[in-house]
């Protein structure tokens, strides 16, 4: 069973893998196109962090940042073990739950060209592409997509 609950991203395992997940794009891409945000960022008061447990270990996660009229979906990431089982569906479900309880009209995120995996993700879930938001400036590496919630 994936139990997904509120989690401090300075978490030992959490910790962990958002370390494993940087790396992961600063392997794919440009550092002008890197766009994560750090543990620290993950820790302020306009960010909901959210880890996805199995058997009491974490092998997901994902967060809510609170903006101006929207939320963004930042810091998704599953173990590579864990992939395949649900586990970034469960995050993301939990993530738009709480956008709803917060009365957010919308839910915005970018993601990396060659993310294929996360593109099918977010096509499952209902986003759509859009153009850039917020800060984000037109990347080539960058796709960006919402949801209406």
């Amino acid at each position: 069973m994936i139990i997904v609950a509120p989690t401090s991203p300075k978490d030992p395992e959490a910790s962990a893998l958002l370390r494993a997940s940087h790396a992961l794009m600063q392997s794919l891409f440009p550092p002008e196109d890197n766009f994560f945000l750090d543990i620290e960022e993950l820790c302020t008061d306009d960010i909901r962090f959210f880890t996805a447990r199995i058997d009491g270990k974490i092998v997901g996660t994902g967060a809510l940042a609170l903006k101006e009229g929207y939320g963004e979906v930042k810091s998704m990431f599953v173990d590579e073990a864990a992939r395949g089982k649900g586990v970034a569906n469960a995050i993301l479900r939990q993530i738009e739950d709480e956008a709803r309880a917060l009365e957010l009209p919308v839910l915005r995120l970018e993601t990396g060209n060659v993310l294929y995996a996360a593109h099918r993700l977010y096509d499952r879930h209902g986003y759509v592409t859009r153009g850039p938001f917020g800060a984000y400036p037109e990347a080539p590496s960058s796709i960006f997509m919402e949801k209406a919630l």
